[in-house]
């Protein structure tokens, strides 16, 4: 029997994968043929190709001869409970990071206190910023951010093994800010949402995708199982058994967030198609730069060589370019082979204004300030972006800011009594029988739950303790917040393993205390506490009050 389930889910995975880029491959390679644009068929039938794997997944468990129980009900009953097991605790991980991700801007502003600065959104000089960019090793990858509300500060960004490094400048004075000593929740939280910190053949990014495509299985197998799925969104029955509880909490939080959870997960797939279902595979040829120019109507002219002469004023540059996007501003400035005869600027419009991700940049030539191309979306890339920019949520808008954050909480919920519903309902049968499994599962529930809220406050605390400029054998003060997540991370799932039974209430007290704590330290370490800090000191105060209550209601239980 394991053998047999164990094949199955090979099948599954592996074989919908199969089918799914075979599909995507020919598809890229034959709608050209016809006349479509080979960007415009790839982009299409990348998208596509999720849905097709999707697709084969619920046949491969439930179509015909292959279904492994006696409906078609029960079979999609079996995928929705082994896949929330199996998979639960690395989707724990991708919806309560990005949860906090909606909010990473305001988080960095609450772990980095030089920069709880007010931008009144008035234009801001780079030409003075120029001689910054001379200071840099030749060859070095930068580019200049430009400030927002949410992020008040310009920024020299420039490429480095650890991702992109800052240089923050005041952008009232343009005086440098001191170094922050933290990466913060968009260094941190933000790429540990979608690759796991994991950057070794993009392995990170292909588990997080699997966990994409588990929450489309698991949405859609939801629906199925659930009939009555109306009548069990209104119902939360105060039974004294703690299952039935379980299941219609899990009930309505699924039923309430069905359709976030499909968008996110299935918009988040379509972000790495490149990386999933590679270009290289179809109408491309093998030359993936082909595939960027001509999806994203990018613009390149060589490096010749030569020095060329001073760079025209950025600002002038800046002026024109918002003029031809509407009032719109840029948000990044990047000079391509600066110093040489042939430098370009690039300049790409702020995405605060609209859904959509905008990939439309205007080129100058950097001697002169002249306009040299400007780019146009072609409409199967500004759809692609418009799903890019539901997932991402930089558009400003604040109610609906908070409204992704609800659902992203109401996604963990789902998830965690996804986990104690199937605790619950065999916790006797296993313990009568001697089975392990219970409590492999419990420790690994607890541990990727709990245990990661309590890693994450624990990172908190330590960014408010720690000293600036702090080291430890060589180690330094962001680093040793990260270790300070980690190793919190790893005791909590060891504690979950060595007390089972007391964990889930033990666990609930320290995030309590921590989110208490990171609070009280925070208005001690610091001032200047502008509304995004105050917004986060009471979103960990709401969590602190939470984390209380479920820890009595678990001991009492």
């Amino acid at each position: 029997m394991a053998g047999r389930l164990f094949l199955r889910a090979l099948v599954i995975v592996g074989g919908g994968y199969a089918v799914s880029a075979a599909l995507v491959a020919a598809g890229s390679a034959l709608l050209p043929l016809i006349g479509v644009a080979r960007s415009d068929a790839y982009t299409l039938c990348g998208m596509l190709g999720f849905l097709l794997y999707l697709a084969f997944a619920v046949w491969a468990t439930a179509g015909g001869g292959w279904r492994l129980e006696a409906t078609f009900r029960q079979s999609l009953h079996w995928l929705h409970t082994w896949t929330g097991v199996v998979l639960g605790a690395l989707l724990f991980a991708v919806f309560w990071t990005g949860t906090l991700c909606v909010f990473d801007r305001d988080i960095d502003r609450w772990m980095m206190p030089s920069t709880r600065l007010v931008y009144d959104g008035a234009p801001v000089s780079l030409d003075p910023l120029l001689p910054e960019v001379d200071k840099l090793p030749p060859g070095v990858a930068w580019a200049f951010i430009m400030p927002t509300a949410r992020e008040p500060f310009v920024w020299l960004a420039t490429r480095a093994a650890t991702g992109f490094e800052k240089k923050m400048f005041d952008p009232a004075t343009l005086r440098p800010l001191p170094d922050p000593g933290t990466w913060g929740a968009t260094r941190f939280f933000f790429p540990f949402h979608y690759m796991l910190h994991i950057n070794a053949w993009n392995i990170g990014t292909w588990l997080v995708g699997l966990a994409g495509m588990a929450m489309l299985a698991l949405s859609v197998s939801g629906v199925v199982i659930h009939r009555r799925i109306i009548a069990d969104f209104f119902t939360i029955r105060r039974s004294r058994q703690p299952h039935r509880l379980l299941l219609d909490i899990h009930n309505t939080a699924g039923t309430l967030g069905l359709v976030f959870y499909f968008v996110m997960a299935f918009s988040g797939l379509t972000i790495f198609v490149a990386t999933f279902f590679p270009p290289t595979w179809g109408s491309f040829e093998g030359d993936r730069r082909a595939y960027v120019f001509e999806t994203f109507d990018n613009y390149a002219r060589p490096k010749v060589g030569q020095p060329g002469p001073p760079l025209a004023s950025l600002d002038k540059m800046i002026a024109t370019a918002t003029r031809e996007w509407g009032g719109v501003p840029p948000i990044l400035v990047r000079i391509w082979h600066y110093g040489d005869a042939n430098a370009t600027v690039e300049m790409r419009p702020s995405v605060e204004a609209e859904v959509k991700i905008r990939t439309d940049p205007i080129y100058f030539d950097g001697a002169t300030g002249a306009v040299l191309y400007r780019s146009t979306m072609r409409p199967t890339t500004a759809l692609q972006q418009y799903i890019t920019g539901l997932h991402f949520a930089q558009f400003r808008h604040w109610p609906l800011r908070w409204i992704y954050f609800g659902l992203g909480l109401l996604g963990c919920v789902l998830i965690a009594t996804g986990f104690l519903f199937w605790l619950e309902s065999r916790r006797k049968a296993h313990e009568a029988a001697g089975l392990p499994g219970v409590r492999i599962v419990e420790g690994l529930a607890i541990g990727s739950t709990t245990g990661l809220i309590v890693a994450t406050l624990s990172f908190f605390v330590a960014n408010r303790l720690l000293p600036s400029g702090a080291a430890f054998l060589g180690t330094e003060r962001y680093a040793l917040e990260i270790w300070t997540f980690c190793l919190v991370w790893l005791a909590a799932f060891a504690h979950a393993w060595t007390r089972s039974r007391t964990a889930w209430r033990e666990q609930c007290w320290a995030a309590a205390a921590l989110a208490l704590s990171a609070v009280v330290l925070n208005w001690i370490t610091t001032g200047n506490h502008t509304i995004a800090v105050t917004g986060v000191d009471a979103v960990l105060l709401a969590g602190a009050m939470i984390a209380a209550v479920t820890a009595q209601r678990r001991g009492s239980s």
